[in-house]
C-alpha cells in the first residue's frame, strides 16, 4: 500500500465507538484488529525505509568521520511526517479496506 496517499489524519480524532464496532459489536476485537493491522503497516514501512537508507549507508570503520547526508535526512523526516500505523489502521478500518474473521465464530452457511 501507499502510505503517502494515506487519507489518515497526522492527529488523534475523536472517533465514534458505534462506527467502529460496526463489523465486530465488540470493542476489544475492534482493537485487537485495528492493533495487528498497526503491525503489519509498522513493518511495512519500517522495510521500505531501511531499504531507502540503505543507499547512503557508509561501511567505514572510521569512528571520527561522520558524515551527514541531505538526502538521507530528508527522506527520514518524511517519514516521521507520515500519519502513524495506527492511525492509518483505524483509517481503513473506517474506509472497510480490513478484511477480519473470527475463527472460533462459525461460518454463516449460504
Amino acid at each position: 500500500m501507499d502510505y503517502r496517499k494515506s487519507t489518515a489524519p497526522v492527529t488523534t480524532v475523536t472517533r465514534n465507538q458505534d462506527l467502529m464496532t460496526r463489523g465486530t459489536g465488540n470493542i476489544y476485537e475492534t482493537v485487537i484488529i485495528v492493533s495487528r493491522r498497526s503491525n503489519q503497516i509498522s513493518v511495512e514501512m519500517k522495510q521500505e525505509l531501511n531499504k531507502k537508507l540503505e543507499e547512503f549507508a557508509s561501511y567505514s570503520d572510521n569512528l571520527e568521520e561522520v558524515f551527514e547526508n541531505r538526502e538521507q535526512i530528508e527522506i527520514s523526516k518524511f517519514y516521521e511526517r507520515l500519519p502513524k500505523p495506527t492511525l492509518i489502521a483505524l483509517q481503513e478500518l473506517e474506509d472497510g479496506k480490513i478484511f477480519f474473521r473470527n475463527p472460533d465464530t462459525p461460518a454463516k452457511q449460504k
